[in-house]
């Protein structure tokens, strides 16, 4: 039998080229389905297995997506997954941004050019280690909204995002000439207390209304009954997930209790796993995550791996497990790629085993990044915090008799200062305390300037403070990153109950809704004020910002060059390097040291400024004022485990 395109040139001889273009694309057009009879999947007809690794666009800058894509394709990965975070693309209500590191479709486009096929995972929750599984906290508003459910108020907020989001991916499915082969509906639902099927077919309707009926739908859940029970309806085919460690003949027959027939999927098999401030930084050993890979191969399943590259928590986009547990900015992972797209034995080793089970690509892998220590630069104290109030909060504050939390003030990241007065002389130690555990999550005490101690969500709920009846009380509190999984995922942040001093309940607030990166980005210019007040405690000091510069010579080749970010002797803040706002560091808690730096962010024809707010306590009054670039990265500093129950994999299932 002629082929295809043969029979376009037979007619072409006869009834005109046009015609005849319109038959090849008709006869070559993409499909992508699940193959009933054979278990597995079938791509333009044939036999079809996957093995993915998972990425997040979110975490890893525009400027090397190319290059961490890439390696993934030359390991002998023919698909990626990737989340897309709502709360990334829809910060505020109605503002949508998929334009620079937020480029969802130039994202794709290169996993495509790649050859690389892609598994989207669209939510609109995700989990991810990422603030609020990507919900988004403006969503709270409606502070009785129950979210991941048929509530009304959600249902409208998914409605308006999907409605923009879906009609971006519809062009970018296999069977439109695009890389997306499937599409998860939701994620791991079945282990949210909910279980509302409704919500679930309300999701498969849209996914359908916006995408058609061509696209494979999928849910993941972890491998029990009761979570793919919860977690799948009719209309989409049923995954799991599993750690390395799991009996994978176990998991997979979970699978097959709802799927009796179709492919084998792990839509998560797990190489490393997650860190939280506090805790030590989780390494899985390299043989453990070859030896359930090399299993599940053998098993003809498909497998995601993830992840194959962690990433960055830039900004505030980390999230935090319960027991509040906040996790740190590096989202490293153990990974086959490291934190800073590095090559590590386990791409290498992983490497060998797809070896076994396909061709594996031809060439060079593109190296490891150069790293580069500009070595130590000094800073300046330049301003404390509580003097800059008319910069860093131009709107002007909101007064309440009671204090209000972060949402109720438009303040979804960040920071917000809570003022009032003494209500009675405190000469004597007097506690501040939080009773119902109202602080969330972190909260920086001041009386009249002068430090006293710092309350903490489910650490410290009170703490001695001294001051005369009329002085400032001044609470600088932290959003350090909402709750990510689990049923107590609407994370309100700020003063969330009230505060006592001594028997007395503390009302008439003022409260300062913070734009720190507006004004760090517009530059923290010099202006009168106090000078700094010293601090009686050798543990504290007032929060303030500190200024400094450093240049990258222009004529050096391949300057600048990514590199990492130690603080000696400073204890707890913020850090921006020309405007961008790196993360959170930590390095008296640990177990993250050094802040990953990415090229793309220095400048080698202009001073690089740096603006840290330190928290708690600089070394700048006994010690060096610096902070130092090195080309090795400290992730795994020795710390006491506050958190000595949590075990690896754990909380999925």
């Amino acid at each position: 039998m002629a082929s295809s395109e043969t029979v376009c040139c037979i007619c072409a001889l006869f009834f005109g080229g046009i015609f005849c273009t319109l038959i090849w694309t008709a006869t070559a057009k993409h499909t992508f389905q699940i193959d009933y009879e054979n278990n597995c999947f079938k791509k333009d007809g044939e036999s079809f297995r996957y093995i993915s690794g998972s990425i997040h666009y979110s975490r890893v800058p525009r400027y090397y997506w190319k290059d961490r894509i890439l390696k993934m394709y030359m390991l002998g990965l023919n698909a990626v997954h990737t989340y897309v975070p709502w709360n990334f693309h829809e910060v505020m209500p109605k503002k949508f941004v998929f334009d620079g590191d937020k480029d969802l479709e130039h994202f794709l486009q290169l996993a495509n050019d790649s050859g690389l096929l892609v598994i989207l995972r669209p939510g609109p929750y995700i989990c991810a280690e990422w603030d609020m599984g990507s919900l988004p906290a403006w969503i709270l508003k409606k502070d009785r909204v129950v979210l991941r459910s048929s509530d009304p108020d959600y249902l409208a907020a998914v409605d308006q995002w999907m409605n923009v989001l879906l009609p971006k991916i519809r062009p970018l499915l296999y069977n439109n000439g695009g890389p997306i082969i499937s599409v998860q509906v939701e994620n791991e639902y079945g282990s949210y207390f909910a279980c509302d099927h409704d919500y679930l077919r309300h999701l498969v309707k849209l996914f359908r209304y916006h995408l058609g009926d061509e696209v494979v739908l999928f849910s993941t859940d972890g491998s029990s009954l009761h979570n793919v029970q919860c977690g799948t309806v009719d209309g989409l085919y049923a995954a799991v997930d599993f750690g390395p460690t799991e009996d994978i003949t176990k998991c997979f027959e979970v699978q097959r209790h709802f799927e009796p027939k179709g492919p084998l999927i792990n839509s998560e098999l797990y190489t490393g796993w997650l860190d939280h401030w506090g805790e030590k930084h989780q390494v899985v050993a390299t043989s453990v995550i070859t030896r359930a890979l090399d299993t599940v191969l053998g098993l003809g399943a498909n497998v995601n791996m993830y992840m194959f590259i962690g990433g960055t928590n830039f900004g505030y986009w980390n999230g935090a497990n319960t027991p509040y547990a906040a996790q740190p900015t590096s989202y490293d992972y153990d990974a086959p790629l490291s934190e800073a797209g590095d090559l590590t034995v386990k791409y290498f080793a992983i490497r060998e085993v797809i070896r076994k089970y396909k061709k594996v690509p031809d060439g060079p892998i593109p190296p490891s990044v150069p790293k580069f220590a500009y070595g130590p630069v000094p800073l300046k104290r330049q301003h404390i915090l509580s003097e800059m109030l008319d910069v860093l909060c131009p709107s002007g504050p909101v007064k309440s008799v009671y204090p209000l939390n972060f949402v109720q003030l438009n303040q979804y990241f960040g920071f917000v200062l809570y003022r009032t007065l003494l209500p009675k002389d405190c000469s004597s130690p007097t506690s501040l305390a939080s009773p119902l555990n109202g602080v969330h999550d972190r909260a920086y005490i001041t009386v009249d300037g002068v430090p006293q101690g710092v309350l903490e969500r489910d650490k410290v709920l009170s703490i001695n403070i001294t001051g005369k009846s009329g002085a400032t009380l001044d609470i600088l509190v932290e959003n350090q990153g909402r709750v990510n999984f689990g049923k107590y995922i609407n994370d309100f942040k700020g003063l969330v109950t009230n505060l006592t001093l001594g028997k007395d309940l503390l009302t008439g607030w003022t409260m300062y809704p913070l734009r720190i990166d507006d004004a760090v980005g517009q530059g923290l210019k010099e202006k009168s004020h106090k000078s700094f007040l010293s601090s009686t405690s050798s543990t504290f000091s007032a929060p303030a910002f500190y200024i400094g510069s450093f240049d990258i010579p222009s004529g050096i080749p391949d300057l600048p060059q990514d590199t990492f970010i130690n603080f000696p002797g400073w204890t707890k803040g913020q850090i921006w390097i020309n405007g961008f706002n790196l993360g959170r560091y930590w390095p008296a808690r640990g177990p993250q040291i050094t802040l990953y730096v990415p090229r793309h962010i220095l400048s080698t024809s202009a001073p690089n400024n740096i603006t840290v707010l330190e928290l708690e306590k600089s070394p700048c009054d006994v010690k060096p004022c610096v902070v130092e670039f090195v080309d090795t990265p400290v992730l795994n500093a020795t710390v006491s485990n506050i958190f000595p129950g949590r075990k690896l994999f754990v909380g999925l299932y």
